[in-house]
């Protein structure tokens, strides 16, 4: 990218960085917004969002990984990525068990209460 000068402004490979580390920031606060969104439109938004924002982060990669500005990671073992997915699976297993815990009020931590439903000591015939 050059100035109206002539003069570069930045080197190719500082702007390409650049870029893609707004793109990672990007999916990063997509996928937040539609974690938290309530709404089901909202929700497929920002995943839609998220899944166009990471196709072309990856297009990104893929560009300056061929001009020799990023030097891609040794391939990963499928041992360890089995490993890896095992391991999120079992953690997903169990927090959706500790929900339906929480939520059927069927769990190992809840304690019987010590004292009795407290009864009102005021009778109101402001509102019947």
């Amino acid at each position: 990218m050059y100035a109206q000068n002539g003069a570069q402004f930045m080197a190719d490979e500082d702007l390409l960085t650049m870029i893609l580390d707004d793109l990672k920031r990007t999916v990063r606060e997509y996928t937040t917004a539609a974690t938290e969104s309530n709404c089901q439109t909202v929700r497929r938004v920002f995943n839609e969002l998220t899944m166009d924002t990471l196709r072309i982060q990856g297009d990104l990669y893929n560009q300056m990984s061929q001009m020799g500005f990023y030097q891609a990671p040794d391939k990963a073992l499928r041992q360890a990525v089995d490993k890896q997915i095992q391991s999120a699976q079992q953690i997903q297993q169990k927090s959706q068990q500790f929900v339906q815990q929480k939520i059927n009020g069927t769990s190992d931590y809840r304690q019987a209460p010590n004292v009795s439903q407290h009864q009102p000591n005021v009778q109101s015939s402001y509102y019947m």
